[in-house]
């Protein structure tokens, strides 16, 4: 029997209906039973309908309980939503059995559900930008969907990938959390915000320049957050427009100037985040991360935190 895999729209609005589309039957073909929320294609301003159906929907997918719920897009529109979420609601949705999937504005329905349940959720591919990519602009991606699947059909335990030198001998344990950076930073000081220590903390972002990423970073930092982590892992920071003013300054001296304010490792190269290729990663779950020379091997597979 497939999985039931719901696609709704808890944020922005779906410009192309027809990347919608083409991503339910891409992902039926994948032999998934997918199917559109009754609003998903909703429209209200740049939201996919207003605060009071996009929050209708949401507890209406965890009423249901299906499988998978994927989000359409990220966007903006959840921050709007937190403070009424029917939080035991989402809760026992995933105690049912769903997995709630995304990334982008998802950050906020996960973190949150990490800070009032405890519960786990998947960082992962979403249906317009990633199942209903356009042939032309480059189709499904083959190592997405791979991990998508795997991560669903409980087959998949880690995920590799190159980071830079000066990690080699690395070993760490620790409960896997993040996402989008601004979506992390817009939670600090709510109830809302998971309080993890001792975790292994993962970030992407998209149009945002370095130093706005550099900014948020040291939030984090000033707050305390960064230096109660085992590690941090930098996925894709995408998108963003060079300055004449940069002269030099870039993603990677952003980083460089993070390091050398915290002992924390920062490990860049996650293949995570607005880009084509991205994996699909259980939140909340107790990961170990292990470097070999530039290979990083982060597994999975310890009791949830």
């Amino acid at each position: 029997m497939s999985d039931t895999l719901t696609i709704f729209s808890p944020s922005g609005v779906v410009a192309r209906p027809v990347a919608l589309r083409r991503a339910v039957k891409r992902l039926r073909t994948l032999g998934y039973d997918a199917r559109l929320d009754a609003d998903a294609l909703s429209r209200r301003q740049r939201f996919a309908g207003d605060d009071e159906l996009r929050l209708a929907a949401l507890h209406r997918v965890a009423s249901e309980a299906p499988s998978i719920a994927m989000a359409s897009r990220g966007g903006y529109g959840l921050t709007r939503l937190l403070d009424r979420i029917d939080w035991p609601l989402l809760a026992r949705s995933v105690e049912r059995g769903t997995r709630w999937v995304g990334h982008s504005d998802m950050t906020v329905l996960q973190m949150g559900l990490l800070a009032h349940a405890k519960a786990g959720s998947w960082a992962g591919p979403m249906a317009t930008e990633d199942f209903g990519r356009e042939d032309d602009a480059g189709g499904l991606d083959d190592v997405t969907v791979d991990c998508f699947r795997e991560a669903m059909g409980g087959e998949l335990e880690a995920v590799g990938f190159r980071t830079e030198k000066g990690f080699d001998g690395l070993s760490v344990r620790g409960p896997l959390w993040g996402g989008n950076l601004a979506m992390l930073c817009s939670l600090l000081g709510t109830p809302h915000w998971p309080r993890v220590r001792g975790g292994i903390l993962f970030v992407e972002e998209v149009n945002e320049h370095p130093y706005r990423v550099e900014r948020c970073l040291l939030q984090l930092l000033q707050a305390g957050v960064l230096q109660s982590q085992k590690a941090v892992l930098v996925g894709a920071v995408s998108a963003f427009k060079p300055s004449p003013l940069d002269r030099g300054y870039g993603l990677k001296q952003a980083i460089a100037h993070l390091r050398s304010q915290t002992t924390v490792p920062i490990l860049t190269g996650l293949p995570f985040g607005h880009v084509p290729t991205l994996v699909t990663l259980p939140l909340g779950r107790r990961m170990d991360l292990i470097v070999q020379g530039r290979d990083a091997l982060l597994g999975w597979g310890h009791t949830d935190v």
